[in-house]
């Protein structure tokens, strides 16, 4: 007798990303076949919900230039209240509005829009928690930061995570906020910063 190999039917293939922990962990969900996007490595999403443990219950949560929508995913299964995805490729929203659904969670809205344009609207309910992983190659993250700063997105305790490629300059971040974790991981270095401290 021939004795088979046991193969892990959970580990993500190309193009699915699996989910860390929480009420979905070991989820598999599609990633969309959109040029440049790049989930959070499953390695950094654990790094970086260790740290936001003591405030990601409840949170109002935004996961701005979401892409594959992984850290907001993350998020929702670690008990956030709500979830608002802005991702601009109608490619990658079409793929998160399923993914959305197949875990059937009600507390999450994803919107077809670029991120300077929803960071632009009139009408501003302030986040707990912003995730902001814009595509590297387009610089938009201290332009970001400032909008989230000067139009009223945060709320008095946010966090703000940011990531970005490691060999990029420094970016500027508004003057009242404060780093509170920096790290790199391959060619990511990440951060998260505290609004008010």
């Amino acid at each position: 007798m021939i004795a088979r190999k046991k193969t892990d039917k959970r580990k993500p293939q190309v193009g699915q990303l699996r989910i860390v922990a929480g009420n979905w962990r070991s989820r598999l969900l599609q990633i969309a076949d959109v040029p440049g996007l790049r989930p959070t490595s499953e390695r950094i999403r654990e790094t970086l919900f260790n740290w936001l443990a003591p405030s990601i219950h409840g949170a109002r949560c935004l996961d701005l230039c979401a892409g594959t929508g992984a850290l907001g995913i993350e998020a929702l299964s670690r008990g956030a209240a709500e979830l608002v995805f802005v991702e601009r490729s109608s490619v990658a929203t079409k793929v998160l509005k399923s993914n959305i659904a197949s875990l059937a969670a009600t507390n999450a809205e994803v919107l077809n829009l670029d991120a300077r344009n929803y960071l632009g609207a009139s009408s501003v309910q302030p986040f707990n928690i912003v995730f902001l992983d814009p595509p590297f190659q387009a610089e938009l993250h201290a332009e970001l930061c400032r909008l989230l700063q000067e139009q009223g997105w945060l709320a008095g305790d946010a966090r703000v995570y940011i990531e970005m490629d490691r060999n990029q300059p420094e970016i500027c971040l508004p003057e009242s906020w404060q780093v509170l974790k920096n790290k790199t991981a391959g060619n990511v270095r990440y951060m998260l910063a505290a609004t008010d401290v």
